[in-house]
């Protein structure tokens, strides 16, 4: 994610403020990727703090615009915790517009969101058809701990669950290519065999003893639907990693340069390298806080080039080329 301009002083501004550090308001432009001091803002803002602008006044933003459920406000937190999932899906779409998934100029359908607070059952979260939903209770950092360890998951944070659930969708919209189908089967697997199966096989059975070979994660080994998001997911990942470092002007003998930006690089393999070198360092950072590594995964050989197959896609596939 990059650092903002203060349209109106001097200083920066941080992808969610809704006020430079004088108080003047602000609001992001996600079509110009800046910030801007006058209105219309997203009818949400005093409602969840959603700080992007509005087409016009009284209406939501592109991201607001998405979400078709909104929690029931009568649960518990379910304001709070809406607040938190819309400003982590504002990061993920925003990232995603880099390589211009769901802005103006992409003409395929955007994901519709149904953001549910838990009652007294959790929320199965998943897609369907463009439907993403997703489980607001999954900010709580206690929920998300307990859940982490009962599912043996090394990462587990909203952005993590938008980004993968997210990715499901992108696959909906690159199979409606003929292009498309084949390539990912030959790199993924048939994705028609039985979805239902697959999963409480491995949920009775666990991953096969050789997963760290082929695949990112335990999940991923469950069905190639699983593995295509969790390797999407892992893609927007360090890609968003490498990018905050270069924005942060922190320094590395491994970026390209110092005007290197991740999401323009069009070679894969470049990315990934420099990026899966960035999260060794900053690992080594998180563990002189007694903090878990921010990327605690390992990249075989074959996930490198599952992540380089859905680079190449994700890169053309918002535009058709």
């Amino acid at each position: 994610m990059r650092v903002f301009s203060n349209p109106v002083g001097a200083g920066s501004l941080w992808f969610d403020n809704l006020a430079t550090a004088d108080g003047t308001p602000v609001a992001y432009d996600p079509q110009a990727r800046a910030f801007v001091p006058m209105p219309p803002f997203c009818l949400n803002r005093n409602i969840i703090g959603c700080n992007w602008i509005a087409p016009k006044e009284g209406a939501f933003c592109r991201s607001c615009a998405m979400t078709a459920l909104a929690p029931d406000p009568k649960l518990p937190d379910a304001i709070a915790n809406w607040a938190k999932t819309e400003a982590a899906k504002r990061w993920v779409l925003d990232n995603l517009g880099r390589w211009h998934w769901f802005r103006p100029e992409d003409a395929g359908a955007p994901p519709i969101f149904h953001l549910l607070a838990e009652g007294k059952t959790p929320v199965p979260m998943g897609h369907i058809e463009g439907v993403v939903t997703i489980s607001v209770a999954e900010v709580d950092p206690v929920l998300v701990t307990t859940r982490r360890e009962a599912l043996e998951e090394p990462y587990r944070t909203m952005i993590g669950h938008m980004r993968h659930e997210i990715s499901h969708m992108l696959w909906w919209r690159l199979s409606l290519r003929e292009d498309f189908l084949d390539a990912f089967r030959e790199t993924f697997g048939d994705e028609r065999q039985d979805y239902t199966a697959a999963l409480q096989r491995h949920y009775k059975e666990g991953p096969p003893l050789n997963w760290k070979e082929s695949f990112l994660t335990t999940y991923a080994s469950a069905h190639p639907h699983e593995d295509w998001a969790e390797t999407a997911a892992h893609l927007l990942h360090l890609t968003d990693i490498a990018d905050s470092f270069a924005a942060s002007n922190l320094s590395s003998p491994d970026l390209p340069s110092h005007q290197w930006e991740p999401y323009a690089e069009p070679d894969a393999e470049r990315l990934i390298y420099v990026a899966a070198g960035l999260t060794v360092g900053v690992n080594h950072i998180n563990r002189s806080m007694g903090l878990p590594d921010l990327y605690p995964f390992v990249l075989s050989e074959t996930a490198r080039h599952k992540l380089a197959f859905v680079h190449e896609w994700l890169r053309r596939g918002a535009q058709g080329l």
